[in-house]
């Protein structure tokens, strides 16, 4: 295992159910409809773990048989920020488990000659250095969309931010965590490798043309 895998921010969740759906994301064969729905299906289970360190206050309430303290969420509610377009996939299958969340925006173009991306468009929250900001991208490639997102979200206050992600190259991983590493990573598969095309091998093909029915 590489180095910066070691990280205790790099989680890899390896359930059962979640990677016999990335199998069915990766064909060819699968339709757009599917498609959209294994996303949405995956976001959702990966949310649990995801989530499993949300803080809690204790508050009094009474039951049919008597009062009782109990645990309930703390703090301002949650923030969801896709990385348009693809991020958009996962939102519905996160707002499954936070139906009360915010969610923010955040639009990143990749150069198909350089393979950087350029912002066009960013609309997020008030007070965001008090909510957990769950950053969407079913993809994470070179780091690059991740690592200026993220930046987005610190520039306006965030400071405690997840990022999720269905499946990862190894560079792309390693670039964000090394630009953030103070940010959870929460991965469902790491491939292979980039190609020179910087495409996941083996990957899936472009998630946003598989989830929307586009070309191009």
């Amino acid at each position: 295992m590489e180095d910066y895998m070691a990280n205790e921010n790099i989680h890899i969740i390896d359930h059962p159910l979640i990677q016999h759906k990335i199998t069915k994301l990766r064909d060819k064969n699968t339709g757009t409809g599917e498609f959209r729905k294994i996303v949405n299906e995956i976001a959702m289970l990966m949310s649990y773990e995801t989530l499993r360190d949300l803080p809690l206050t204790e508050v009094e309430i009474e039951t049919p048989i008597e009062k009782c303290k109990s645990p309930i969420r703390k703090g301002r509610k949650e923030v969801i920020v896709p990385i348009l377009r693809a991020g958009l996939g996962m939102t519905d299958g996160v707002l499954k488990i936070l139906p009360g969340a915010k969610v923010g925006h955040i639009g990143l173009a990749r150069d198909e000659k350089t393979h950087v991306a350029h912002s066009y468009y960013c609309k997020l929250p008030s007070h965001l250095d008090e909510r957990t900001a769950i950053v969407t991208d079913p993809m994470l490639a070179t780091g690059g969309s991740a690592i200026d997102a993220i930046d987005f979200i610190k520039q306006r206050g965030g400071k405690k931010i997840k990022f999720m992600c269905i499946i990862a190259a190894p560079e792309g991983v390693k670039a964000l965590s090394n630009a953030h590493p103070d940010v959870q990573i929460y991965i469902g598969h790491v491939d292979r490798c980039l190609n020179e095309n910087a495409y996941i091998c083996p990957g899936l093909g472009d998630a946003g043309d598989r989830i929307f029915g586009t070309v191009g």
